[in-house]
C-alpha cells in the first residue's frame, strides 16, 4: 500500500536533481546521475599538503585537512549545500557526509579520529532555521571513522550575520572571540575532527580552532564539504 500511495505521489509531485532541478530516474536519490558524474572532487585527502592545510599556515596548527568538493558559483555544489542550508534538505548532509567518510577511512591521517565536533550555530539562529546544517555530515563521518560525534563542547557566543565572502580581515576580525569550549576535560589529550559546510578565507574555522587549542594536548584536523574557488 505504502509503495502504491508513493508511486502516486511521485506521479504527481516527481523528485528533482539537486543539482541541477532535472527529474529523478527511479533508481536515482537526491542527485541525477549526470550531475553525481560531473561533482567536481578535490582528493585533498590524499595529499597531505594540500590548499585546505595551506589555508592556516602561519596561523594555526593543524594536523590534517581536506575538502570533499570544489564550489563555484553556479555550480552543482552551491545548489546541492543551498538546499541544505535553505532548504532543509538535511539529506545533503547524509549524501556528503557518507561520500567523504568512504574516503577518509581509507587514509592512515584520519583513522586515529577520537571526536568528531561541527562548527556550531548561535543558538538564535538554530532556533530560528532548526538545525545546523552540519550535523548530519559529521555525524555520518563519525560512523565511517569510528569516532564520537559532539555538538556541545563547541559553542558560538556572538550572532554574527553570514560573512560567506568577505574578504579574509574582516571575517577574521569579527570571528575573533565567537567561539567557546564549555568542557575542557573531555577532549583532552584527543585527536578532534572540526567540521563544516564551506571553506572560503578559513577565519571561522581558525577561530573554532583557537578556542579548541586552550584544551590540553588536544590535536585538531579539519573536514570540509566543499572549498571555495
Amino acid at each position: 500500500m505504502a509503495n502504491i500511495l508513493n508511486n502516486i505521489l511521485s506521479s504527481f509531485f516527481p523528485a528533482t536533481c539537486l543539482g541541477c532541478s532535472d527529474k529523478l530516474m527511479h533508481q536515482e536519490q537526491d542527485i541525477c546521475t549526470k550531475c553525481l558524474h560531473n561533482l567536481p572532487f578535490t582528493e585533498f585527502h590524499k595529499h597531505t599538503e594540500n590548499p585546505v592545510k595551506q589555508t592556516f599556515y602561519g596561523r594555526v596548527h593543524i594536523e590534517n585537512a581536506t575538502a570533499l568538493l570544489h564550489y563555484k558559483k553556479n555550480g552543482i555544489v552551491q545548489q546541492l549545500i543551498h538546499h541544505l542550508k535553505y532548504k532543509d534538505r538535511q539529506d545533503v548532509g547524509n549524501f556528503l557526509g557518507n561520500m567523504l567518510g568512504e574516503r577518509l577511512k581509507k587514509e592512515a591521517a584520519y583513522t586515529n579520529i577520537d571526536y568528531i565536533i561541527p562548527v556550531p550555530l548561535h543558538k538564535k539562529r538554530l532556533q530560528k532555521r532548526g538545525y545546523n546544517q552540519v550535523t548530519n555530515f559529521g555525524q555520518e563521518l563519525a560512523k565511517h571513522l569510528e569516532a564520537v560525534y559532539v555538538d556541545d563542547i563547541l559553542i558560538k557566543i556572538n550572532n554574527i550575520k553570514t560573512q560567506a565572502f568577505k574578504k579574509r580581515a574582516a571575517r577574521w576580525l569579527t570571528a575573533q572571540h565567537s567561539f567557546e569550549v564549555t568542557d575542557t576535560t573531555l577532549l583532552q589529550g584527543k585527536h578532534i575532527l572540526l567540521v563544516d559546510d564551506i571553506i572560503t578565507t578559513g577565519a571561522t574555522l581558525e577561530a573554532c580552532t583557537l578556542a579548541l587549542q586552550k584544551i590540553p594536548n588536544i590535536k585538531i584536523s579539519v573536514a570540509t564539504m566543499s572549498i571555495a574557488s
